[in-house]
């Protein structure tokens, strides 16, 4: 078969932070696939066709990118951050489950720098030793679920990132979350909020677990909540690589 798939990642934002093999996937490509604001992303150039889609497409998406690199397409899924990371390569393998042809396909995964690590290190180094990553969109697990995750890392005292804190449609589940760590946790716990990272609405701010509020998240935050040993020097924060 002559046709490929690269699923990428473009980074949280800033283009010189899309690596050079995915912008290398991009210029050879005949199609882009992606949710609406990633292609956006993508510069237009004849010769590349442009599927955007809306965020509750995956599976569909990634049919199509499918079918069109079994066509012969030089086919390229974005995501933002890292295709693997709450993105579309997950996506992507669970279509091609039962199709030994789709899966004989010339498929890559290339890597790309997420938010997460991108606000981490504006910071300083906050996910500095061991840390957990959750997603607090509960579109695909129940709010139960995250809870029960969160109150869980918790316990083993890891620094943690949570994706897509809060949306209009579900404004809650981020106090809930707060509910969990307040019960657990000393209220002087570091909590960095860090919006639009990598973008020229970039904003870092951190607080105290008793000053944090929900509506300080949005669904372009990443909020990193740090370990009981996470602290301040200087204007950075880091949590040490040693426990006592």
């Amino acid at each position: 078969m002559s046709g490929w798939l690269c699923i990428v990642g473009l980074g949280p934002g800033d283009p010189s932070q899309v690596t050079p093999e995915v912008n290398q996937a991009l210029a050879n490509a005949t199609d882009v696939l992606g949710y609406i604001p990633y292609v956006a992303r993508v510069t237009p150039r004849p010769g590349l066709v442009l599927h955007a889609s809306d965020n509750r497409e995956e599976l569909d998406r990634a049919r199509m990118a499918l079918g069109l690199a079994a066509q012969g397409g030089r086919v390229v899924v974005v995501s933002s951050g890292d295709p693997g990371v709450f993105a579309m390569a997950a996506a992507v393998f669970e279509v091609m489950e039962g199709r030994p042809d789709w899966q004989a396909l010339d498929v890559r995964v290339l890597p790309g720098i997420t938010a997460m690590l991108a606000a981490a290190a504006l910071a300083g180094a906050p996910l500095g030793h061991d840390f957990c990553v959750s997603n607090m969109s509960d579109n695909l697990k129940p709010v139960e679920l995250i809870k029960n995750r969160v109150r869980a890392a918790v316990t083993t005292d890891m620094a943690m990132a949570f994706y897509n804190p809060r949306s209009a449609s579900r404004p809650h589940t981020l106090e809930r979350v707060f509910q969990v760590l307040r019960a657990a946790c000393e209220p002087e716990r570091l909590l960095l909020f860090a919006r639009a990272v990598s973008t020229p609405q970039e904003q870092l701010t951190w607080v105290s677990l008793s000053e944090a509020t929900p509506d300080m998240a949005d669904m372009r935050t990443l909020v990193i909540v740090g370990s009981s040993t996470t602290r301040r020097v200087g204007r950075f924060v880091y949590t040490p690589r040693s426990v006592s």
